[in-house]
């Protein structure tokens, strides 16, 4: 069932909230062995929930959007009893969390019921999905494939049907990446939309945090939930509340709809160019739009990432640089040794391409672009060939998502699926417009060419 199915039901009388949570909670005690998507699973707080909801519902209370739905979130969210561990063997050693995220406090109390912690590449620092701490999260259509990072467990419990609806963070691809990757449909927000409040960060200046789901609606419906103000995030937009859901089902035929041109047409395998073009074909879209030094942004998306990331960690790599995973530590390294002078030039391109694509946006209202070069790869495969070039797949994954993350557009990946394995496609729109990015999703929902297959893999 999907999530607003499930609350359909439960404020329908039709189920209980706690049969919601006891069918997630079997769902991940039977598949969750395989998958390795959950590092906490939080069975007697969700059962409290449910049966709070219950209880609320039969005395008559007005209830939330999302009553009933079970969903979980990555471990770099703070869940109130929890260490943040976000993916690492350090923070384990931090004291349980006192409060939840803002993002958690507001899902529930839209209804919804948190049943469990994800596992995530370490510190988010990842593009696989692979933890050397947790064992990587698996791909639901194929255990022997990588899902995708950083937020691996994320995608994996959400593309394996164990919740509706997760939630994940995107620095420079990591909700893009695990949904291209798990065939699930990813929101990844315009920068400062949604609080990250209690959550432990990467990059403060490129960090957002979203939801993943197998709908459009639901997706919408978890966004909606999720929007607002927060004065403890510094980022947090002051704009009110925006709901898309009852916007997403407007026709899509005044849009102006483009293909991202130039180099976003390279570095890709075939299954990225077919997706791309089945969903612009179904869009009617033919117009081309050259995106200018997208190159240039991934390159100081890199160095703004790798220095801020190594600035935010220092002391953890002064005194515990053996507890990390071998390849984040050593780029962290490599980060504390950018010059200033680097990050300065990064930030100062960082203002003009941002200038440059809101000319862009002047004449076309969506972009469409590969969220990924290619389906998911093999788990442990090291290297794959791009336009005739041997490159690292960890590096390499988020090559198209990059250069839009870097000035915090709003995107929506959506899934192709082809065969044997699925395969995202981003929908970019201009700042705090996610509504027109649901929307062009929903109608490519609707037309049948994007969908989140059953998964074939458990």
């Amino acid at each position: 069932m999907t999530a607003a199915e499930i609350a359909k039901a439960v404020a329908g009388g039709k189920m209980s909230a706690l049969d919601a949570t006891e069918a997630a909670l079997a769902r991940i005690k039977q598949h969750d062995g395989i998958l390795n998507s959950f590092t906490d699973v939080t069975a007697d707080r969700a059962r409290a929930k449910a049966r709070a909801i219950d209880a609320d519902i039969a005395a008559g209370k007005e209830i939330g959007p999302l009553a009933g739905v079970p969903f979980a979130v990555k471990n770099l969210f703070d869940v109130a009893g929890l260490p943040t561990r976000a993916g690492s063997k350090i923070n384990r050693d931090r004291a349980p969390a006192s409060r939840d995220a803002t993002l958690i406090e507001r899902m529930e109390a839209a209804g919804a019921v948190l049943v469990g912690a994800l596992n995530m590449g370490e510190y988010a620092y990842d593009f696989t999905g692979e933890n050397v701490h947790d064992g990587p999260s698996r791909n639901p259509h194929d255990t022997t494939r990588m899902t995708g990072g950083s937020s691996g467990g994320s995608g994996s419990a959400v593309g394996g049907a164990l919740v509706p609806i997760a939630l994940g963070s995107d620095t420079n691809g990591s909700i893009r990446v695990p949904s291209s990757f798990c065939g699930i449909f990813g929101l990844k927000p315009t920068y400062g939309r949604l609080s990250r409040a209690r959550s432990f960060p990467f990059v403060a200046s490129l960090d957002h945090l979203g939801p993943f789901a197998r709908s459009v609606a639901d997706l919408a419906l978890a966004y909606d939930a999720m929007q607002g103000p927060d004065a403890e995030d510094s980022a947090c937009t002051t704009r009110g509340l925006e709901p898309t859901l009852p916007l997403i089902a407007n026709p899509v035929s005044d849009l102006r709809i483009a293909i991202a041109g130039g180099y976003f047409q390279k570095n890709v395998f075939p299954e990225a160019v077919e997706a791309v073009s089945r969903v612009a074909k179904a869009l009617g879209a033919t117009k081309m739009v050259d995106i200018p030094e997208a190159a240039r942004a991934r390159a100081a998306a890199y160095v703004i990432s790798t220095t801020e990331g190594a600035s935010l960690h220092l002391d953890r790599l002064r005194q515990r640089a053996n507890d990390f995973d071998p390849a984040v530590r050593d780029r962290l390294i490599a980060g504390a040794m950018v010059p200033a002078a680097l990050v300065d030039r990064a930030q100062k391109f960082r203002r003009w391409y941002r200038a440059e694509l809101a000319e862009i946006f002047k004449s076309v209202d969506v972009l469409l672009a590969p969220a990924t070069p290619c389906t998911a790869p093999k788990l442990g495969q090291v290297n794959f060939n791009l336009d005739g070039v041997e490159l690292p797949v960890r590096a390499n994954i988020g090559i198209h998502t990059q250069p839009i993350s870097f000035i915090g557009l709003p995107v929506v990946a959506v899934p192709v699926p082809l065969e044997p394995m699925p395969i995202g496609v981003q929908i970019i729109a201009a700042p705090w417009r996610e509504d027109i990015a649901l929307r062009v999703a929903h109608a490519l929902e609707k037309m049948g060419v994007v969908s989140a297959p059953a998964p074939r893999g458990i």
